[in-house]
């Protein structure tokens, strides 16, 4: 059997053949993982140890992937309340920009905020001239 790599010493073989060894001895019983090992020279305790790393890489996936999934949905979760967010603070500032041209345009038609004041007080005063001189009309005749 060829060697992985060309290399004789194990521990520079690279994962992938390590793997490969591992998948190569799954199903060997004692006597023919020995024989197995003694023809690569290596240990058997070697490929056992090969075989937990790859248990546990395996583990480590499954672990990695279900955190990621976890952080997805925290995050799509996060993403949600900054859309409702944007959507609220979008209708308000819609309402602003409404409420801003009203104003505008009610200046524009009665004039600022001080002169519509003014004018409702003349108007005011005027109304009270002419009550007074209608009942002063009254109260003669």
């Amino acid at each position: 059997m060829a060697i992985p790599g060309g290399e004789k010493d194990s521990e520079r073989w690279s994962t992938q053949d390590k793997f490969m060894i591992v998948l190569e001895t799954a199903r060997l019983n004692e006597a023919e993982m020995a024989e197995y090992c003694r023809s690569k020279g290596l240990y058997v305790e070697q490929v056992a140890a090969w075989r937990d790393a790859c248990m546990q890489a395996n583990g480590g996936v499954a672990k990695e992937a279900a955190r990621l999934q976890k952080e997805l949905r925290q995050k799509e979760q996060e993403i949600k309340k900054v859309r409702q967010e944007l959507r609220r603070k979008e209708k308000a500032l819609a309402e602003t920009a409404t409420l801003l041209v009203l104003r505008k345009k009610a200046e524009a038609i009665w004039g600022d905020g001080d002169a519509l004041d003014q004018r409702l007080r003349s108007c005011k005063s005027d109304l009270r001239t002419l009550s007074n001189r209608k009942h002063r009309f009254v109260n003669k005749q």
